[in-house]
């Protein structure tokens, strides 16, 4: 179902960016088991997934060090930080595909939308990633399941000197595509994405299914979605979904 809050100018966008975890990818419980083996590793009580769940959007970082708080103990110092976080990174590069799958409908979505590229009359618009995660990872997970032929760059957490919602990355990803603010649209699970939107002055799909959809009702979304199959019919032009008229009419 998709619920309009702000219609997006379907027409003139020219650039998708999406958000990794939550959006394109279910990765929960590859990062819940990372970030509780660190846990462990360090002397500490494993968390259940729906907190871990909770702590995910901002980062592999704040992840770890959102973590190590739980137990109200407060943050660790940045020694201990610096080496869970070390040790959170090399068990996830191991881990990583164990459970790790791209949403039903996602392939789907990405190749009907990559192929009005070609129909009559329609812009040329160009799909990106830009997420949190550090970016070897996110590149690898988007080689391995399909992901990565249908976008012009995957951008992560550390492609930049600041993440999201900062709007350094999208301010890139808009400028290797020579699209304005206004012809690009972010689409993610959380309201970190929907920050980053605005920051950078661009439209916003919230996605429903991820792992944080009731960030959203913090921060509304231009449009709510709830399955990819929605960012179909959502993103299709509207002469592409009546057709062109017949000659004479």
């Amino acid at each position: 179902m998709v619920r309009v809050l702000r219609p997006l100018p379907v027409d003139s966008l020219k650039l998708l960016v999406f958000d990794l975890d939550g959006t394109l990818i279910d990765s929960a419980q590859d990062l819940c088991n990372s970030v509780n083996a660190t846990l462990v590793h360090f002397g500490r009580m494993p968390l259940p997934d729906a907190i871990i769940a909770g702590y995910i959007g901002n980062g592999a970082l704040m992840l770890v060090r959102r973590a190590l708080a739980h137990d109200g103990k407060g943050d660790a110092d940045e020694a201990l930080l610096a080496e869970a976080h070390r040790y959170f990174l090399d068990y996830y590069r191991e881990h990583k595909l164990d459970y790790t799958y791209a949403y039903d409908g996602v392939l789907e979505a990405l190749t009907a939308l990559r192929s009005m590229h070609d129909a009559p009359g329609a812009a040329t618009r160009i799909m990106a990633v830009l997420t949190n995660k550090p970016v070897r990872p996110a590149r690898a997970i988007c080689e391995a399941l399909g992901l990565a032929p249908y976008f012009m760059n995957i951008y992560g957490g550390n492609s930049f000197q600041t993440k999201k919602p900062d709007p350094e990355g999208l301010f890139a990803l808009m400028q290797e595509a020579s699209a304005l603010p206004a012809e690009t649209v972010m689409i993610g699970d959380s309201q970190v994405d929907i920050e980053t939107a605005r920051n950078a002055g661009a439209w916003s799909v919230g996605c429903t299914f991820g792992l944080s959809p009731e960030s959203l009702h913090l921060l509304p979304p231009d449009v709510l979605v709830d399955s990819p199959a929605d960012w179909t019919s959502l993103l299709t032009p509207p002469m592409l979904l009546t057709g062109p008229a017949a000659p004479g009419l």
